[in-house]
């Protein structure tokens, strides 16, 4: 089943509205019925108001229909009608625009309807774990499918031929890195992409694990996944049949429920794209996203990996867009090489939170990097979007390593986030000015570094020192650990390589700004 919400996300794309009811949103939506003259008893949670004559007439078969919404082609000018009539009668009522072919839209509604059941991914036929019990019947094992990347999709019942590295796998929802290394030093990864054939994976007591028989999943040359039964032997005859047969019926479900959530995820991406760049109708962009009217920030990721870096990438979006709209709190698009979601505003910290489940739930060789807008209304996200972009220039800047040199996802710290960051910010500014020759080359500070340069003196460090000191001769001592009169003293000296006209505070601004542009 669906929502109400989801329905009215993915049909605002093709030009369909909600008239009233905005507290129906997150009704569950389980059928689909269209009218029916030779059956009076039609009767469905969304009905397609096919042939109706006027929004009064669809909400009237609506209500005949036991149905929760309908959706009733009209124009614009009907919407006060379509409000009202839906409102007397408690029917959501929807409005197609007339330009919009059914049979496209009805297309959309059933699958919508009939196969967004809920899955782990909040997408997806929950048939899948169906297949997976019936699967398990006809070979005797215990079933596991599963992704490219090893995570669990679904698995059976039966715990028959089960064994403890099994229980870990759907406990985890994947499978444990220790098997992956296993499974990979065998080939067996290598032979499930070169084969169609199942292939047997034999026992390794060391890692709780009896045998296995494995199967790819495909789409013509695309790897969707494997099935993995548990059996102390290799499959034969009729139970070596219903694996390989069952591995196709697999790639049926999953393409179905990649199609249901493209088009959602492709919706919502659409909608967060106009937020980032600017529209006039920004709330009620966001409203279509089933977001509140409230401060939001924009959080901007890209992926460092060695290997894959575009598929690691795509693989954070998926993350970010798994489950329903209503059980995960932002909204996402893919912008270049850049993740941007959009995040209720609940403080910095919640934010970085968010950040650190999605790098969670990415390989362990993959280093996120990210920066956290601050807060803002709907109209003002562009703003946002622009400080976050900043923000992860400077998370990357500052942890420019390896991703293999990396343990965790997410660097230690976490993103910065701008409105505790400015300064940060500001001086990632000056210095990108700095590199690119967009500061004078000269001035007093350059001839200081000079000087130092030629005779091993510390005039630069003593005069950021006491100009971050605010003029403070002994506070300016503690800070290069000498005493009071010997800075005293390298200033008077300092005088005499270049004028600083310390008295003036424009002049101790301009050099406290070059100091910090040149500081790498």
């Amino acid at each position: 089943m669906i929502t109400l919400d989801r329905l009215v996300n993915v049909l605002g794309a093709y030009g369909v509205r909600l008239c009233g009811r905005p507290e129906r949103r997150s009704a569950r939506l389980r059928s689909v019925a269209m009218p029916d003259a030779t059956d009076g008893r039609v009767t469905g949670d969304v009905l397609v108001a096919v042939g109706a004559g006027s929004v009064t007439e669809a909400v009237r078969w609506a209500v005949a229909a036991q149905a929760t919404v309908v959706l009733v082609r009209a124009g614009a000018e009907t919407a006060r009608e379509a409000t009202v009539a839906g409102e007397s009668h408690d029917v959501a009522v929807m409005l197609v625009d007339p330009a919009v072919s059914w049979s496209h839209l009805v297309g959309v509604v059933y699958g919508l309807v009939l196969e967004g059941r809920e899955t782990e991914s909040g997408r997806g036929p929950t048939d899948l774990f169906a297949l997976a019990d019936n699967l398990a019947d006809a070979v005797g094992g215990a079933v596991t499918i599963e992704d490219p990347l090893s995570r669990v999709l679904a698995y059976s019942r039966s715990q028959q031929a089960g064994d403890p590295a099994r229980l870990e796998t759907i406990l985890v929802r994947q499978v444990p890195e220790r098997l992956r290394e296993t499974f990979r030093a065998r080939g067996v990864f290598a032979r499930l992409a070169a084969t169609d054939e199942p292939v047997f994976v034999e026992p390794d007591p060391s890692h709780g694990m009896t045998g296995r028989m494995a199967v790819a999943v495909r789409a013509g040359r695309e790897l969707l996944g494997s099935v993995w039964v548990t059996c102390g032997n290799p499959l034969t005859g009729t139970r070596h049949t219903a694996l390989a047969n069952g591995a196709r019926a697999v790639a049926l479900h999953l393409l179905r429920s990649r199609a249901s959530a493209d088009l959602e995820r492709q919706v919502e991406s659409d909608l967060v794209v106009r937020l980032l760049e600017g529209t006039a109708d920004a709330a009620t962009v966001v409203s279509r996203l089933g977001l509140a009217e409230a401060r939001m920030r924009v959080v901007a990721v890209r992926t460092h990996t060695s290997e894959e870096p575009h598929a690691m990438l795509l693989l954070a979006f998926e993350r970010a867009t798994t489950g329903f709209g209503w059980s995960r709190p932002g909204r996402s698009t893919l912008l270049g090489d850049t993740l941007y979601t959009i995040l209720p505003d609940a403080g910095a910290a919640a934010a970085r939170e968010w950040v650190a489940a999605l790098g969670a739930g990415l390989p362990p060789r993959v280093r996120v990097a990210a920066g956290i807008g601050a807060a803002a209304q709907a109209a003002e996200l562009p703003a946002s979007r622009r400080e976050a972009e900043e923000c992860l220039a400077l998370h990357e800047t500052s942890h420019a390593v390896p991703a293999r040199e990396v343990s965790h996802a997410v660097p230690v710290g976490g993103p910065p986030a701008y409105d505790e960051s400015w300064d940060d910010i500001l001086l990632h500014r000056l210095r990108a000015a700095a590199r690119a020759g967009r500061v004078p080359a000269r001035g007093p500070v350059s001839a200081l570094r000079r000087h130092d340069g030629q005779h091993d003196t510390h005039y630069v460090a003593t005069l950021r020192a006491w100009l971050e000191a605010q003029g403070d001769l002994a506070a300016a001592a503690e800070r290069l650990g000498v005493h009071a009169n010997t800075v005293r003293n390298r200033l008077r000296r300092m005088s005499e390589v270049t004028p600083l006209d310390l008295d003036d505070p424009r002049k101790r601004l301009a050099m406290l700004i070059t100091l910090a542009a040149e500081d790498e």
